[in-house]
């Protein structure tokens, strides 16, 4: 396999698919956890072909703009994969990546699990442009996609959702700091995803003191 030549396919390939991804799941984001998987994966023995590829192709068909169908990236990336004559064992391990990354699969207890050091790296640097200043764009954009209030005082974050409850929420965007997005520093795989989670995490902690501050009249 060239894989300089395949990486470079796949890059063309998912700026193709998320030409009208919404802001915070398009090509930039996409690149943005290619850029912390290659900075992670300094510090980590993992193989740079296998994480270059899922993060690439992690969110090239993310469930919640699919009706919440866990397929179709999957078979999308499979089949993407195969036509670039990638090894199989490299597709499958890439596969169960995109299969296993997301933060809503650890709601479910009772799924198969599959562990990687190379899944690790990558969830890692996708959890990573899901807080700090990137975090809270993000959050707020995809609130406004999806219409939602930016915060209401009476509705209380729920901390102990199901993975369903989690997917179909429709609370306000407030709320999924608490029912993620602070949540996320403790979960880190790496040594170097905790560093950088520690720093974006306070930041996040700043903007909602600030955030309650002026929502109360305070400053």
């Amino acid at each position: 396999m060239n894989q300089e030549k395949i990486i470079s396919n796949t890059i063309v390939f998912v700026k193709e698919e998320l030409k009208n991804a919404e802001g915070g799941h398009d090509w930039f984001h996409v690149e943005r956890v290619y850029k912390n998987t290659l900075l992670i994966s300094k510090e980590e023995k993992v193989n740079t072909f296998v994480v270059s590829l899922a993060a690439l192709l992690h969110d090239i068909a993310d469930p919640k703009f699919f009706n919440g169908d866990e397929t179709i990236g999957p078979k999308k990336a499979q089949n993407f994969l195969e036509k670039q004559n990638v090894d199989k064992g490299v597709i499958n391990h890439v596969i169960n990546i995109i299969k296993y990354i997301s933060f809503k699969n650890s709601f479910d207890k009772n799924g198969k699990e599959f562990t990687s050091k190379e899944l690790q790296v990558v969830q890692d640097a996708d959890r990573l442009d899901a807080i700090g200043a990137i975090g809270i764009a993000r959050c707020f954009n995809y609130g406004g996609f999806k219409h939602r209030a930016l915060y209401n005082p009476e509705i209380s974050p729920n901390l102990k959702m199901s993975k369903e409850e989690y997917k179909n929420s429709n609370a306000p965007t407030i709320n999924h700091f608490y029912e993620k997005l602070l949540l996320l520093k403790d979960k880190m795989n790496t040594l170097t995803g905790k560093k950088i989670a520690l720093s974006r995490h306070n930041f996040m902690v700043e903007y909602l003191n600030q955030f309650y501050s002026e929502w109360n009249g305070i400053k």
